[in-house]
């Protein structure tokens, strides 16, 4: 069992379902969905192309993937997350926008969050004591030889690369692509999304995910709402 400290909006949110129907999974729920009609896009490209999120489910990443420290109990993690989230008021994100990260496509905010990324750190910080040291093969998995320095140094204190200053909060949408994939997926990402990122994005919650066995889809376990009266409630 893994568990992950993700930000997803709610279930029943719009951009949550279209998001889920994009992937072809609800992380909610666990059930598959169909993917949407776009035209110049067969369904089968859409469905080999999310293959790597859909697995995911629709989130940005906060705290990666983590065994818990073998001292460490679910409910233990479950009170604590419950008490820092309710120690932490909501704030928004800028509106979202699709955009290339390397080679894949995912969203991102259109100007950057420097709230976001101290809210990251902080995450990433306050729930390490939580985590088991990496295994050696989870280390090798990492492929720690193309990391940059900092990035190495990352994942050696806090089990993963893209943390802290290397931080850069997004939603992937699809796994890599080649050049001539992209040329017919960005449009279609573009078109498709459009009408869900008008508006700003709600912070509002703290989201655990879960990973029942090694290469198991991961699921929405719980959220965790965010603000005063959140903390009032589990005082």
């Amino acid at each position: 069992m893994r568990y992950a400290i993700y930000f997803t909006p709610p279930a029943h949110d719009p951009l949550t379902l279209a998001a889920s129907q994009w992937l072809g999974r609800n992380a909610f729920s666990g059930d598959a969905t169909e993917p949407p009609a776009i035209r110049g896009v067969g369904l089968h490209e859409i469905s080999f192309h999310t293959a790597i999120p859909r697995r995911s489910g629709f989130h940005a990443a906060l705290k990666a993937p983590f065994r818990l420290a073998p001292e460490i109990s679910e409910p233990m993690l479950l009170r604590h997350l419950m008490r820092f989230a309710g120690s932490h008021e909501p704030f928004q994100l800028p509106p979202l926008e699709v955009a290339r990260l390397g080679n894949f496509f995912g969203l991102v905010p259109e100007i950057p969050c420097e709230r976001m990324r101290l809210f990251a750190c902080a995450v990433v910080q306050e729930f390490d004591v939580f985590r088991a040291p990496l295994s050696d093969a989870e280390f090798e998995r990492s492929d720690p030889g193309d990391l940059s320095a900092p990035q190495f140094a990352n994942l050696y204190r806090w089990g993963h690369p893209y943390v802290m200053d290397e931080f850069r909060f997004h939603m992937a949408l699809t796994g890599p692509l080649l050049p001539r994939d992209s040329t017919f997926i960005e449009p279609a990402l573009r078109d498709y999304f459009s009408p869900y990122l008008t508006k700003p994005v709600e912070v509002a919650n703290l989201a655990l995910f879960v990973e029942e066995e090694p290469g198991a889809p991961l699921q929405v376990h719980s959220l965790h709402p965010m603000g005063r009266v959140a903390a009032r409630k589990i005082a």
